[in-house]
């Protein structure tokens, strides 16, 4: 009877190029050379979702990680250099960010909890919630990676030697230069002291070598507290400012529906009105008058017409209505918000010898709190002149509805009919402001008014506001213009009065990006490599294979501090397997063990003895959990012979540890001769594939299943490994 239950199979259209099991439920995700993104369940592998490539986020996946609590994945996109953070129950991008260079390996793990500091500090955890009412919803959704209370790491690591650090997977905590070469994986050990990575270092003259080093992070795992809460503090300000970008977004649509409407209705009257006298004259005919040219006159009643007249006026209104509502409950609690973070994180830099080891700075954190106070300034501007446009163009358009229902001689009701000097005089105003032709606005249309006031600040160009409000006769203006000392005060935030709200958003973004850059270089340059090591050559004809799932595997043992490094070197040594052992503390003197596991003989003892003994190679293999080894073995002799499963235990190869004395100047397959070695025999914890090449492995030891993928990327296989422990 083998062991291990299959519980589904299935081949699949698109060859497979990742697949990572959810650390918390039987889920499993796989990209594909397609450029989809699949969400398989455990039972009978089901597809839950797929997502499909789409042009802002680009086809190419090139890696895949899962938050530690499995409600988010993060994938990296190599033709658009993005990492996107994707719901895993609604298949929705959360949010997306830019690296430099394409991501080849990323590794997202949680902070232990073994830390009395944190726990205590967890409890009393951010009371911003008491302080700040809770931001209104938007129609689209934003990602809220904050409402994670301990601290998770997300690790990207590319080529020539990228490897940043985003703490909650969205606030970038470090840049490393320490290591060179391609990162093919990474691993932060759970206690923050250290970061394994392996890269591949392509030589001039010979084959590509792969290196182990380990980074020592120890400022990291020092300051544990104050990172924390700084990066809590930082992914609050980069999802309220992602907050504030989708408000405005949503004004921008409110505002663009009914004016392009307007302008359209506007413009096209003006273009087919071919008398001599402006369009503003004749209103002001009609107006004073309540005559009209015939040609108006017949441009109003067959243009416009009554009710179309009546439908524009309120669906302008009603859009002034939700950008007005959107400025007051959206980007003015937002700005609130930012304001409120912002200060608190002014105050944390001031406790310099806490913060000023992790680069905050006070003076760029002050310059961002006046850059918040300037988008508060112009979102107020804003309301301002969306509230007078809204009187003015009700009265405008109260009084062009009776003057056609006058056309038209219909019977005008008399509560419209009254119309004071008051009014005809604001109406006048409006039409010499809003109808004289301007030449500097003129387009390839010909002439065009200035009827709309609001959509300037919400264009998103560098251009200056077309008609800033008019200052004339504001006293607060004339006070600040008089008195030198105030106007320099820098308790006043800058006013830009020639600019549109846009503009002001796009300067704070900058500014609050730049605070929040250099705690990043600061914790990077902290870095420093604690070891490193040439482990073996590859040859460079076997660059078809993909190198996503290849070894070495890293894996990180919570309990005992240590990192293993699995890998195999097939020219050297087919039948072995080295397992290597590290602390994850730089400064603990423990042995670090290597030993190679011999798989030439493994069945030997469970076999008919008087069988020979097949001699095995190792195609892949993972950590299940930290005494488990799960690989995928083939027979070394008849290449298409038996692929076999089979769970190794570690904890009987680490009894009797020899010492092996390292050579740092050779590499290593150049003393493989002095590798301790071990032998294993299995016992009943293997299975052969039974019509399948299998070749690569994920495994999740905690939902106790793996999942086997053949060598053409196409056909899967799973099985749940609940298997009685040897022990």
């Amino acid at each position: 009877m083998p062991a291990f239950r299959q519980v589904g199979e299935k081949q699949l259209p698109n060859p497979i190029l990742f697949m990572v099991w959810s650390p918390k439920r039987d889920l499993i995700a796989l990209a594909n050379q397609a450029g989809e993104l699949l969400l398989h369940r455990l039972a009978n592998f089901q597809r839950v979702w797929t997502l499909p490539p789409n042009e802002n986020t680009g086809k190419e996946i090139t890696s895949l990680a899962w938050r530690p609590d499995g409600k988010i994945l993060a994938f990296s996109v190599g033709d658009t250099n993005q990492v996107i953070l994707c719901d895993v129950e609604k298949a929705e991008i959360l949010h997306i960010f830019p690296v430099e260079t394409p991501v080849s390996c990323m590794h997202w793990m949680e902070v232990s909890d073994d830390n009395s500091v944190l726990s205590s500090f967890d409890n009393a955890e951010d009371e911003s919630d008491f302080f700040l009412p809770k931001l209104p919803t938007l129609p689209k959704s934003y990602s809220t990676a904050s409402k994670m209370s301990r601290l998770n790491i997300l690790v990207l690591g590319g080529n020539s030697g990228f490897i940043e650090l985003y703490a909650y997977g969205m606030y970038k905590i470090a840049t490393l230069t320490e290591v060179a070469g391609t990162c093919c994986s990474l691993c932060l050990s759970s206690d923050l002291k250290s970061l394994s990575v392996v890269t591949e270092i392509k030589s001039t003259n010979g084959d590509p070598e792969i290196r182990y080093n380990q980074l020592d992070t120890s400022l990291l795992s020092d300051y544990l507290p104050e990172v924390t809460r700084m990066a809590r503090k930082f992914t609050h300000i980069s999802t309220l400012l992602q907050y504030q970008k989708q408000s405005l977004t949503c004004m921008c649509e409110a505002w663009e529906d009914i004016l392009m409407q307007m302008d359209l209705r506007l413009t096209k009257f003006v273009q087919e009105k071919n008398t001599e006298t402006s369009v503003q004259d004749e209103f002001l005919d009609l107006l004073l008058w309540g005559k009209s040219s015939p040609e108006l006159q017949a441009l109003l009643m067959n243009q416009l017409t009554v009710k179309g007249l009546k439908k524009l006026g309120q669906s302008i209104e009603s859009s002034y209505s939700s950008i007005q509502k959107l400025v007051i409950s959206h980007l003015q609690s937002g700005s609130e918000a930012l304001l409120y973070h912002l200060s608190e994180l002014k105050g944390m830099a001031l406790w310099k010898q806490k913060y000023e080891p992790l680069g905050l700075d006070a003076s760029g954190i002050e310059d961002a709190i006046t850059a918040v106070g300037s988008f508060t300034l112009k979102a107020n501007e804003l309301l301002q002149v969306i509230d007078n446009s809204m009187k003015n163009f009700k009265a405008f358009f109260r009084w062009l509805y009776v003057a056609m229902l006058r056309m038209s001689e219909d019977h005008v009701l008399p509560e419209l009919n009254k119309m004071t000097q008051k009014d005809i005089a604001f109406v006048a105003d409006f039409l010499s402001e809003h109808f004289s032709e301007q030449p500097e606005l003129y387009d390839r249309k010909g002439k065009y008014f200035n009827v709309e006031r609001v959509g300037q600040y919400l264009k998103d160009e560098d251009e200056d506001l077309v008609s800033p409000p008019n200052t004339e006769g504001n006293q607060w203006i004339s006070f600040l213009q008089s008195s030198t000392r105030v106007k320099e005060s820098p308790l006043l935030f800058p006013y830009y009065p020639q600019k549109s709200l846009h503009y002001v958003k796009r300067m704070m973004e900058g500014v609050i990006e730049l605070c929040l850059q250099k705690p990043a270089e600061v914790i990077g340059q902290s870095v420093k490599e604690a070891v490193s090591m040439a482990l073996y050559t590859v040859p460079a004809s076997s660059e078809t294979a993909p190198r996503l799932f290849e070894l070495p595997s890293l894996w990180n043992d919570k309990k005992s501090g240590m990192h293993y490094i699995v890998f195999t070197m097939p020219e050297i040594s087919p039948c072995k397997l080295y397992i290597m052992r590290r602390a994850t503390d730089p400064s603990r003197s423990v042995t670090n063990g290597l030993l190679s596991l011999d798989l030439g003989s493994l069945l030997s003892s469970s076999a008919d003895e008087s069988a020979e003994a097949s001699q095995y190679s190792c195609l892949d293999a993972r950590l299940y959990d930290d005494e488990t080894l799960t690989v995928v073995l083939k027979e070394a002799v008849d290449e298409d012979k038996g692929r076999m499963l089979a769970q190794l235990p570690l904890s009987s190869v680490y009894i009797a540890e020899e010492e092996f004395t390292w050579d740092p100047v050779l590499r290593l397959d150049q003393q493989s001769a002095d590798i301790p070695v071990q032998s294993l025999v299995l016992e009943n914890q293997w299975r052969t594939m039974e019509n399948m090449k299998a070749q690569y492995v994920a495994v999740n030891g905690i939902r106790k299943v793996s999942c086997v993928l053949s060598s053409n990327l196409r056909h899967i296989r799973v099985f749940e490994m609940d298997v009685e422990d040897e022990e």
